[in-house]
């Protein structure tokens, strides 16, 4: 028996999705920076799929779309086989033992024979490395070596453990190494400026976030631009390198984003580093006086940073906001009420928006 077709429009979830030219033009193209962000259905054959599916392309009109698996199990469509998305969104089996080898504290690197003989292919480890942290699996090795070294050396510890803990066999190749991340020798980079990094899963895509010691610094959505200009930018504003390492404001970060899509918290309190012009700077603080549900157009903003005729100019500092929805940006919409721009594609700044509304009551 077929499915039944269902009525996604009626759906709650409906006006959360993208709009469906947008979302035929992402399964058409196997894009794959909307996996999980909807599913497609297929009524001729009772599958459904992520948008990147391999699979041949059904015909638009013989699709339905949906924001969650079980809206589609629910409707008795069945998972494909070929992209499983039941099993999208959750880190691959292999990835846990893999990134535990990585932090072993005796620092020997990872090769790939260490990775066959854990029954994981080297192949698929680079693969799944580079399009999800931007960096090779070997350039990740290396970072967190590093990163273990400034903060043994950042702590008061010796200098030799530093070396051989990080798995390096001479000073002379650990202080070049290091040099070349940080600038510095490591005596002297016990006070570098740097900001960690890590990748935070949500229910509207994966967010790069990094923090400094002072506050965070970045938030943004890792499709919204490419991964490495992101972090580019982020090495250029604060002048030195990037961590990929667990850091307490990331920590706080990552449960407070938690909280806000389920319909939890309001108010973030994690600390933001975020440097910009003075102009922009006040334009940011003026975007955090926003209510949580409601929105103010960019006149309102020019208004309230007293430049009520430099509209265009909040608009720009808007666009270079990089610490998403703790800077909510996303609260600022055109006087018509339009929703304007948005970096991370204007569906999210809709899903944003309604998310908001259906837990005020709006």
């Amino acid at each position: 028996m077929m499915p039944m077709t269902m009525p996604v429009a009626d759906e709650p979830h409906a006006t959360l999705l993208p709009g469906r030219a947008e979302m035929e033009r992402a399964y058409l193209s196997s894009d794959a920076s909307y996996d999980g962000l909807f599913y497609l259905c297929v009524r001729t054959t009772g599958v459904f799929c992520r948008p990147s599916c391999p699979a041949r392309k059904p015909r638009p009109e013989h699709v339905e779309f949906v924001a969650r698996p079980a809206e589609a199990v629910a409707g008795g469509f069945r998972a494909c086989l070929r992209c499983r998305p039941l099993e999208y969104g959750d880190a691959p089996a292999w990835l846990g033992p893999v990134l535990t080898r990585i932090e072993a504290a005796d620092g020997a690197r990872v090769r790939d024979e260490d990775l066959r003989a854990m029954g994981v292919e080297p192949a698929r480890v680079r693969r799944y490395f580079t399009s999800r942290y931007g960096l090779t699996f070997q350039a990740y090795c290396r970072a967190r070596r590093l990163a273990r070294a400034f903060e043994r050396v950042r702590s008061g510890g010796g200098l030799d453990d530093a070396v051989f803990d990080s798995g390096y066999e001479s000073h002379s190749g650990f202080r070049e190494a290091f040099r070349k991340a940080f600038g510095a020798g490591p005596l002297q980079a016990t006070h570098a400026r740097c900001a960690w990094v890590e990748w935070i899963d949500t229910p509207i895509g994966t967010m790069v976030a990094g923090a400094s010691d002072d506050g965070l610094c970045l938030l943004e959505f890792a499709d919204g631009r490419p991964l490495d200009a992101q972090l580019a930018g982020l090495r250029r504003r604060i002048a030195g390198p990037l961590l990929p390492a667990p850091h307490p404001h990331l920590t706080t970060l990552a449960r407070e984003l938690g909280e806000y899509f389920a319909g939890a918290r309001r108010v973030f309190t994690s600390p933001v580093d975020a440097a910009g012009t003075p102009f922009e700077e006040r334009v940011w603080a003026e975007l955090r006086r926003i209510p949580y549900g409601e929105t103010q157009s960019y006149a309102d903003v020019a208004a309230a940073v007293d430049r009520p005729a430099g509209m265009r100019a909040v608009g720009l500092a808007n666009g270079r906001n990089r610490v998403a929805i703790v800077i909510p940006c996303h609260r600022v919409v055109n006087k018509s009420g339009e929703l304007g721009g948005y970096g991370g594609g204007l569906w999210r700044k809709r899903r944003l928006l309604q998310l908001e509304r259906e837990h005020t009551g709006g």
